[in-house]
Parts: C-alpha cells; structure tokens; sequence
C-alpha cells in the first residue's frame, strides 16, 4: 500500500488515501510484465476476484496454498466441497478455480501428445498429470503405436477412495478401435501407498491374457501415487 495526501477543494482540508500500486495488481502486473511475472497466488487471485474484508484477494490465495504446502496439486485434490471451506469462497469461486485447474492439465497433456515411453518414468511422469491429484481411484490406459509413442491416454473407470474396477472387454474395445501396438495400464492409490494389492495383481495377470489374444503388448502397470512415488510392475520383474 502507498499513502498519498490529497487535498478536499471544496473542504479545504487535507485526507490520507490509500491505494494499491499498480504493480501489485495481478490483471495490471500480467497486462505489464506477462503472466510469468506472476505468482501461483496472484495467477490464483485473478480467477478468484476478490477477497473479504481485511484479507485481499492476493492473501487469501498465498493462504490456501501455504495451507496446501505451495502445491496446486493439493488444491485440486480438495475439490469444491474443499475450497469452500475457506471464507470468501462460495460454489461459483471453487468452480472457476477447479476449471482454470483443469485447463492446466489438459494444456500439459496437449504437449505430451507427441511423447516416446521408454521407461516406467516417462509413464509415471505423463500419467501423474491426470491422476495424482485425485482423491479416489481410477484406472486409465495409455495407448501406444510400435514406435511407443502415445496414440492416447483415457480414463476406463472410476471407484471409491480404495478401488476401481477394470472392465477388461471395454480395455480390449478401445484397444482395438485405436489400432493400438502397446498399452501401459494404470491406476493411482490415493493413500499414496504404491504397494500393489492381490486385486491389482488379478487384474494384470487378466489384462496380460486378454492383450496376447488380440496381438497387443502389455508393457507395464503403473500404480501412481504423489511426490514421485509410484510402483511399476515391468520394473520390479512381474512382466
């Protein structure tokens, strides 16, 4: 905040007006200097508006993400019923919020579109875009030509916070609709605990035998969790 006397004409009295610097203005600092001059809470702040009383809009978005250990992730994993949570955020603020979060994800998997997998690493690295952020189970599969790059990468099912059932025979559609050489099957454990349970073990084991019967390569179950964390089953010599 800057002070700045300003003299009443009609009073002939002198107040003190506060007013914010230009620069401290998210939409002006982006207009001025770009959206890479901006911080995730300014970035945020644009999308919320405005904040309460005694808290600007600015403060307020630093506090959801210190709250969420700086990391967007973690916000999106609170989902509306979350952001709302916190005062001068209604139903409509938490929704433009998740969206703008969303566009983000989907602006990222845009420029995977051209990636090589040639290891659990790449996988885990696209496939953590989609799913470590959620706060119950899913399972995708990652598409892939004979060059392993990816043909696509979509979400076959969705369950509670400790499973997702696998419809092997959908799997085996899209396969076979993409043209598909290679899959990569994965899922995420919200628990963040990559250690693979005797029902992820089943369904790899189905998966493998369903892929082999129409000429498709199984080549890896991903189990993605946050912070980097995932299990990889080629990797730890069960394919």
């Amino acid at each position: 905040m800057e002070a700045e006397i300003e003299k009443n004409s009609l009073a002939g009295t002198r107040t003190l007006k506060l007013h914010t610097a230009e620069d401290d203005r998210p939409r002006e600092k982006a207009l001025k200097h770009g959206f890479d001059a901006l911080s995730n809470a300014e970035l945020m702040a644009i999308v919320i508006g405005s904040g309460t009383p005694g808290e600007s809009v600015v403060d307020l978005c630093q506090r959801i993400l210190n709250d969420n250990g700086q990391k967007l992730g973690e916000i999106a994993r609170m989902g509306v019923k979350g952001l709302t949570k916190y005062k001068g955020i209604g139903p409509v603020k938490a929704i433009e919020l998740m969206a703008a979060l969303q566009l983000s994800r989907r602006y990222q998997k845009e420029r995977l579109q051209e990636v090589v997998i040639t290891s659990s690493d790449d996988a885990y690295n696209y496939l953590r875009n989609e799913m470590e952020h959620l706060e119950h189970e899913e399972i995708w599969i990652m598409m892939l030509n004979r060059a392993k790059k990816v043909i696509a990468c979509k979400r076959m099912s969705m369950g509670g916070t400790t499973a997702a059932v696998g419809d092997i025979k959908m799997i085996l559609r899209e396969l076979i609709d993409r043209l598909a050489d290679g899959v990569i099957l994965a899922h995420n454990h919200p628990s963040d605990n990559p250690r693979p349970s005797t029902q992820d073990d089943n369904l790899t084991e189905r998966l493998q035998a369903a892929c082999r019967a129409v000429d498709v390569q199984m080549l890896d179950h991903i189990i993605v969790c946050r912070g980097g964390k995932y299990y990889s089953y080629l990797d730890s010599g069960r394919m």
